[in-house]
């Protein structure tokens, strides 16, 4: 059989290696323990709050779920809700027609796939309606310990910026690159922290260079206005 060109494509070099471990270090000391800002409990509570989070802040998530997960415990619950008065509730965080049936048909499979209960595995998390890449392996990481990095708008942003993914990468070859660049053991970390990162300071519109801990290792121009190929 012959060899693929995945397979005899060249890995990082060292000096992007060594320069991704100074990253994640300096990630690291800066979010000793990473988390999703998410509220959530159990896996199904996360894979509910992040559908409902594209496009929406996770504050305003979480003033959502306490309510929404009162009224719908389980994916058993929440595949039976009514239609409308699901919208009303997810109201707030955009979007909301297509949220609140992608939640219902969501749970629908959970319920009839896999017995009302959360799969671990992303193949699996990303066949279910409403479920995405980024959503699965979020899920993956953060409730299940699975190895997987998840790349949001954030992710995404940090990533080109640092030097880590081409300037043109999108979502997929960004993942790739990580995954190239870093531990697996360190996926889910990295993931969180470089959302928290871009959340925090290397904001899209404004990013707070002069106090990032990242600046010394960062090609990006100080400065404002350059977010074009980089939000």
């Amino acid at each position: 059989m012959g060899r693929t060109a995945a397979s005899t494509a060249p890995g990082p070099s060292a000096e992007a290696r060594a320069q991704a471990r100074r990253i994640l270090q300096r990630l690291l000391r800066r979010y000793p323990e990473p988390r999703l800002a998410l509220r959530w409990e159990n896996p199904y509570q996360l894979l509910v709050a992040v559908i409902l989070s594209a496009q929406c802040t996770d504050e305003r998530v979480n003033r959502v779920t306490p309510e929404l997960f009162r009224r719908y415990p389980d994916p058993a619950a929440l595949a039976r809700a009514d239609l409308r008065e699901l919208e009303a509730l997810v109201r707030p965080t955009g979007y909301y027609r297509s949220k609140a049936r992608h939640l219902v048909a969501c749970c629908r499979a959970l319920v009839e796939r896999h017995g009302g209960n959360v799969p671990k595995d992303p193949g699996a998390l990303m066949a279910l309606p409403g479920v995405g890449r980024k959503t699965a392996h979020m899920v993956a990481g953060n409730a299940f310990g699975i190895p997987a990095v998840a790349v949001d708008t954030h992710v995404l942003r940090v990533s080109r910026r640092l030097g880590l993914a081409p300037p043109e990468a999108d979502a997929e070859e960004t993942e790739r690159t990580l995954m190239a660049l870093f531990p697996r053991s360190r996926w889910v970390q990295l993931s969180n922290a470089l959302i928290l990162h871009g959340r925090e300071t290397c904001t899209a519109r404004r990013p707070r260079c002069g106090v990032c801990v990242l600046r010394p290792l960062c090609p990006w121009p100080e400065g404002e206005g350059r977010e074009g190929q980089a939000a």
